[in-house]
């Protein structure tokens, strides 16, 4: 007889998302295949979910509670299975996040998380943790979901312009990129400026940041190294920051100018047109 992994259900999140699969399967005298079966998937596949060997999908944990009349329950319990798969320093960060009623972040770099699409957060997160895209890249597609909601956080970018230039993946994972700029286009909650070359010395050479308002909590500021972050409320740094955002805003082109930017280097380094970016987004949904 196999010996299966037995997990310990307080261990993390998915540990318990794998240990409760299990325990309902086995409930209701199903075996692996079978569940695979009504799950449209391999008996394999669910295996390695109730060992904790594989992060589950949100579509696998709605699909779960279909088949196990659990009512929303391993759909509730993805958000906290997914973030767990976050870096350690980064997650008190999401958490916040997640409660934001507006979003100000500056990056020098790469697109900001939120706006990312999963193949370029794919191939960022693949440098340092090539073997652990698929779950890293669902994590970041999970704090997406706060665009999505109800009532949205709003939420202000402002990228350098070097960002648009840099190939992310490859050009056509760097084309759909701008795509997905474009596709905010219009939207009420999410604003993009760029600051162009021409602009020279600037306050954010210092580097990128984020700041994070709420309704009803004092004000947040982050920040990240190489491998670790800086997250703090005090009130002269936030202070420090607001202004120099300000500044960053002040000198960026302005929301339609940043759109008809990030247009024209599609144009010019991808053949891409703005009538391109509807097709984009229907493959992306």
């Amino acid at each position: 007889m196999a010996n299966v992994r037995q997990l310990d259900p307080s261990a993390s999140p998915l540990d318990y998302f794998g240990y409760e699969c299990r325990r309902l399967r086995e409930a209701a005298g199903l075996t692996l295949e079978a569940l695979g079966k009504i799950l449209f998937c391999t008996g394999s596949l669910i295996g390695q979910v109730e060992t904790a060997q594989k992060v589950p999908t949100r579509n696998f944990a709605e699909r779960l509670d279909a088949a196990f009349l659990t009512d929303g329950s391993f759909t509730r319990m993805i958000g906290m299975v997914l973030r767990s798969q976050l870096p350690n320093w980064f997650q008190a960060y999401a958490d916040m996040e997640a409660k934001a009623a507006f979003i100000s972040t500056y990056q020098c770099q790469v697109i900001y998380g939120l706006l990312q699409t999963p193949e370029y957060a794919g191939a960022l997160v693949g440098v340092e943790a090539p073997d652990r895209v698929e779950e890293l890249v669902a994590a970041r597609m999970e704090r997406q979901r706060i665009l999505k909601k109800g009532q949205p956080p709003a939420v202000w970018v402002v990228l350098d312009e070097a960002v648009l230039y840099r190939e992310v993946g490859g050009r056509e994972v760097t084309r759909k990129q701008l795509a997905r700029l474009m596709s905010f286009r219009g939207d009420p909650w999410v604003n993009i400026q760029v600051i162009p070359f021409s602009v020279g010395v600037h306050t954010g050479l210092l580097g990128s940041f984020t700041l994070l308002r709420f309704d009803d909590d004092p004000d947040i500021h982050y920040s990240e190294g190489y491998d670790q972050a800086h997250m703090t409320a005090n009130p002269e740094a936030i202070r420090e920051r607001s202004v120099g955002y300000a500044r960053l805003q002040a000198c960026a082109l302005s929301v339609e100018d940043s759109a008809d930017l990030i247009a024209r280097v599609m144009e010019e380094r991808y053949g891409d047109r703005p009538t391109d970016v509807a097709e984009v987004e229907l493959q992306q949904h």
